[in-house]
């Protein structure tokens, strides 16, 4: 049977940066703003004031120091708090696809591929800007790419799904190149008037082309060993906006409890207790199917969540503590980019290894949903 090997990579990286230390700013400047509004009620006991937020919580919580975004004045101004982002005509290439092409045509170069060479392409994210024509196709057709195309959503974990669609679509035989993207706009679906979440997230889209082994070019390429996918339902990570709130009253922008039912909101704790188990479990059963040990493993490209989270899961996996080599950290610089953390932590982190060199992509995420990718790098 034909294997799937990874050939390339691509990363894009939203223009606007935004640190700790500026957001905490506006978001604090909204705060002290809410609580003079309130001022009576909070002294009359009928309402609670509103706390501050402070780069110090943010760092303690999460491991978070930054993260790029899509468009950052309208983040930061306490009468918007949400990115501005201008529509576009239906002729125009949507944002997804523009931040998708970016990415793409990095992966593309690195494998020596030219865009008509691809049979399939998959946008594979956490939220699509709209529900069709997809923005898959809407790629394929901006790259000149054959085939055919879709788009899927498993949340955090859509890059890692999307990967183990396309090993099985070359392992069949039914395609030789699938280009699966994954451009996450984090911060649109961000209520950035929460304390306990208005840090998290952050903007990018990344690349990865997978091929059959017997059509690759490419110097360097990692042998896709197997895929290992779980899901458990929970309601502890949600995000309930969709097209069914046209039907209700609610205005999106401006009432308060809507914004908070239909934005990200997750239950933190509950999602540590419950999701860490249920990965390092996930890891250390397919590495032993694949007659693996942890000792084997050179690389955990971890989702980028929290760095409290991808410490006690690598603990677990290798039964030590891991060095930053060993469980490389991005999101201290780019924040939870859902599915595309994982992704960018192995296109960073990847240079030194060297073939017969055994490594895991894991995401992990709402649903809940966990996805395994067990890589091998081999000689071209």
């Amino acid at each position: 049977m034909t294997h799937a090997v990874i050939t390339g990579t691509g990363l894009y990286t939203p223009p606007h940066a935004i640190d700790n230390a500026t957001l905490v700013a506006s978001f604090n400047a909204w705060v002290d703003r809410e609580n003079a509004r309130y001022q009576e009620a909070i002294e009359d006991g009928w309402r609670q004031p509103l706390e501050h937020s402070s780069s110090e919580f943010i760092a303690k919580a999460s491991g978070i120091q930054s993260r790029y975004v899509v468009e950052a004045s309208g983040i930061l101004d306490p009468d918007r708090m949400r990115p501005h982002l201008a529509p576009r005509a239906d002729d125009a290439l949507s944002l997804q696809a523009e931040m998708g092409l970016g990415a793409a045509r990095q992966a593309l170069s690195a494998a020596g591929v030219e865009p008509g060479a691809l049979d399939m392409v998959i946008v594979a994210c956490s939220n699509l800007q709209r529900p069709y024509p997809a923005v898959a196709v809407e790629l394929q057709a901006a790259l000149g790419a054959e085939g055919h195309a879709f788009d899927m959503n498993v949340a955090c974990s859509s890059a890692t799904f999307a990967i183990d669609q396309a090993n099985n679509a070359i392992r069949a035989g039914s395609v030789k190149r699938v280009l699966v993207v994954s451009p996450e706009i984090c911060s649109a679906h961000l209520n950035f008037r929460d304390r306990d979440s208005h840090f998290i997230f952050g903007d990018a889209c990344t690349a990865v082309l997978l091929e059959a082994d017997d059509v690759a070019c490419a110097e360097e390429r990692f042998d896709v060993v197997s895929t290992r996918l779980a899901t458990r339902f929970s309601n502890a990570i949600r995000n309930n906006f969709g097209f069914l709130d046209r039907v209700t009253d609610h205005p999106v922008d401006r009432d308060p409890a809507f914004v908070s039912d239909k934005l990200f909101v997750q239950d933190g704790r509950r999602v540590f207790k419950d999701v860490c188990p249920l990965v390092a479990s996930l890891i250390g059963e397919h590495l032993d199917a694949e007659g693996l040990a942890p000792d084997d493993l050179k690389r955990l490209w971890l989702h980028q969540a929290n760095r409290h989270m991808n410490d006690l899961i690598a603990r677990r996996v290798l039964g030590r503590e891991p060095s930053l080599a060993e469980a490389p950290v991005i999101l201290d610089r780019y924040a939870n980019t859902s599915s595309a953390g994982s992704i960018i932590a192995f296109h960073l982190h990847r240079e030194n290894l060297v073939a017969g060199d055994v490594g895991v992509v894991c995401s992990f995420g709402a649903g809940y949903s966990a996805g395994n990718v067990i890589l091998r790098k081999v000689k071209a």
